[in-house]
C-alpha cells in the first residue's frame, strides 16, 4: 500500500507591522499518515487549503472583534525519494522536496471593512534533508527545512502575499501501527518554526510550536482500493516573544495559542501510486489570534 504525505509552509496572513496571527505553516496539512516515507522516485502533491475564520480572539479566549479572514492555496509539490538506505544512522531512506505555492489571502472587519488582501505566488519551501525510517510497527521521518520570501511583499502595501522574512524549521513525523495488519495508526507530526526579522519593519515575529495528530482506521473495499477514516487535529503555540521598534508591551506579552478538532478520509490505489485525501478542521479555545476552521483536499501520484 503506497501513502503519500508531504508538508509545505506559505504565509496564511499578511501580517501588518504590529501583528503577528500565526505561524507560516498550514495547519493540519499533516495530521494523517505524518510519518510514511512515499516511495521512490518522484512523487507530486496538489493540495488545496481553504482557511475561514470569522471572529479575533484575545488574550483570554475573548472576542474581540468579527469579520472575515479567509486564505485560499494551491500547493504543488515535488519529492523525490532515494531507492538504497543510507549506511548509517539506521539505515534511513533519504528524499527531498520543493513546494512552489499559489495563494489568495483576504482580511475584513464588520467594524472597519476590507483590511488586506492579495493573490499570487507565495513564499516558497523546500526541504533539502528528508531522513526516513520504515519500521515493522511504525514510520518516522526527521525533516529539516525553510522558507524563502519569494511572495510579494512590501511594508507599505495591503496586498502582501509573502511574508517579507526567511523562516528555519526542524520537524519530525511518526505513524505508529496499533494492530499487526497496519490498519489502526496512530500519527503526530511536531515542528519548531526559527523566524528571522522582517524586511522593511524590523519586527522579528516570534518562533511557534506546531503540531498534528490523528487516529486512522483503514478498511479494504478491493483489491487494489482502500479506504481509510479517522479523528484529526492541529495546535500551535507562540513560544516567543516578537519584538520590533513599532511592538509595544502589551503586543509582546500576547502570545497566540491555536486548537483543532476534525476528521479525515483518504482513498488510496496502490498499484496505480495515486491517493486521494479530504480533511475538516474546527477551531476552539483560540488566543490572541484569529478563530474558525479549514478544509483540505489533496492528491498524490508517484512515477
Amino acid at each position: 500500500m503506497m501513502r503519500v504525505m508531504v508538508f509545505a509552509l506559505v504565509v496564511l496572513t499578511a501580517m501588518p507591522s504590529g501583528a503577528q496571527n500565526r505561524g507560516v505553516y498550514p495547519l493540519g496539512m499533516s495530521a494523517t499518515n505524518s510519518g510514511v516515507t512515499p516511495a521512490s522516485g518522484f512523487t507530486y502533491v496538489n493540495q488545496f487549503l481553504f482557511y475561514g475564520r470569522d471572529q479575533s480572539k484575545g488574550p483570554d479566549g475573548e472576542r474581540v472583534a468579527t469579520g472575515r479572514n479567509s486564505v485560499l492555496m494551491d500547493m504543488n509539490s515535488f519529492v523525490w525519494v532515494s531507492e538504497g538506505k543510507i549506511g548509517f544512522l539506521g539505515g534511513p531512506v533519504f528524499s527531498a522536496s520543493a513546494t512552489l505555492p499559489i495563494a489568495n489571502n483576504s482580511l475584513s472587519s464588520d467594524a472597519q471593512g476590507s483590511i488586506s488582501g492579495g493573490g499570487g505566488f507565495a513564499d516558497s519551501y523546500y526541504q533539502p534533508v528528508i531522513l526516513g525510517w520504515r519500521k515493522s510497527r511504525a514510520d518516522l521521518r526527521a525533516i529539516y527545512g525553510f522558507l524563502a520570501p519569494t511572495g510579494r511583499y512590501d511594508a507599505t502595501a495591503s496586498d502582501n502575499v509573502g511574508s517579507g522574512y526567511w523562516t528555519n524549521v526542524v520537524a519530525a513525523g511518526q505513524t505508529f501501527y496499533l494492530t499487526s495488519d497496519k490498519r489502526t495508526s496512530f500519527s503526530a507530526f511536531q515542528m519548531y518554526e526559527f523566524h528571522t526579522t522582517q524586511d522593511g519593519t524590523g519586527v522579528h515575529p516570534g518562533e511557534n510550536f506546531d503540531l498534528d495528530y490523528s487516529l486512522m482506521q483503514t478498511f479494504p473495499l478491493q483489491q487494489d482500493l482502500s479506504l481509510q477514516l479517522g479523528v484529526i487535529g492541529y495546535g500551535q503555540w507562540q513560544t516567543t516573544d516578537r519584538t520590533g521598534p513599532s511592538i509595544t508591551a502589551e503586543q509582546m506579552a500576547a502570545r497566540y495559542r491555536v486548537n483543532s478538532f476534525g476528521f479525515a478520509s483518504n482513498v488510496m490505489l496502490p498499484s496505480r501510486k495515486t491517493s486521494l485525501g479530504f480533511k475538516y478542521f474546527k477551531e476552539f479555545s483560540n488566543r490572541s489570534t484569529f478563530e474558525g476552521g479549514s478544509v483540505q483536499i489533496s492528491g498524490a501520484v508517484t512515477f
